[in-house]
């Protein structure tokens, strides 16, 4: 996802990437009751920040470090790929939706990307204003009344199934 991002948008540093990674997260999680990347959002300043990854930008494990190198012009930063985007691993669902984040924010500056985060009864806004900045972005926020969601109950259940799922396996 961070190579696809990073090959078919403009000036992609880590704020940039951060946002479209949450914009994947939560779309795919409003369709379908999980997220593509697995990782928790907290609502920082900022916008959604993916604490974990953010941890791994400042001390690059291998894995990371061995598709991607930041480079630092000024004060801002840009991600520039090491390795070419592959699709095995991706669902048709996933692909689409990674084409349409980047169809809608391909051009978009880093800023551009804070302010569209931070948009009124948005996951982020709602976050601030419950539970207070910091706080861990709740995944269900992203459920509305748009065609594409799923409704409340089902999401539940999906999650409810796969708990169970993941701890009979876990035994």
């Amino acid at each position: 996802m961070i190579i696809f991002f990073v090959k078919n948008t403009k000036q992609c540093g880590k704020t940039k990437l951060f946002k479209l990674l949450y914009y994947l997260d939560f779309i795919h999680f409003r369709e379908t009751g999980r997220s593509v990347t697995g990782l928790d959002y907290f609502a920082l300043p900022y916008g959604p920040v993916p604490c974990s990854l953010l941890d791994e930008f400042k001390e690059m494990p291998d894995d990371l470090s061995s598709i991607i190198t930041v480079e630092k012009p000024d004060k801002f930063n840009i991600i520039i790929a090491k390795k070419q985007f592959t699709d095995l691993h991706f669902s048709k669902r996933e692909l689409r939706i990674l084409n349409d984040v980047v169809y809608i924010f391909k051009d978009a500056r880093a800023d551009d990307m804070i302010e569209a985060s931070h948009l009124p009864n948005h996951p982020w806004d709602k976050t601030i204003k419950i539970k207070g900045k910091n706080q861990k972005i709740d995944y269900l926020l992203a459920i509305d009344d748009s065609v594409s969601s799923l409704p409340i109950g089902e999401i539940e259940e999906r999650i409810k199934d796969r708990k169970e799922i993941e701890h009979i396996f876990n035994e």
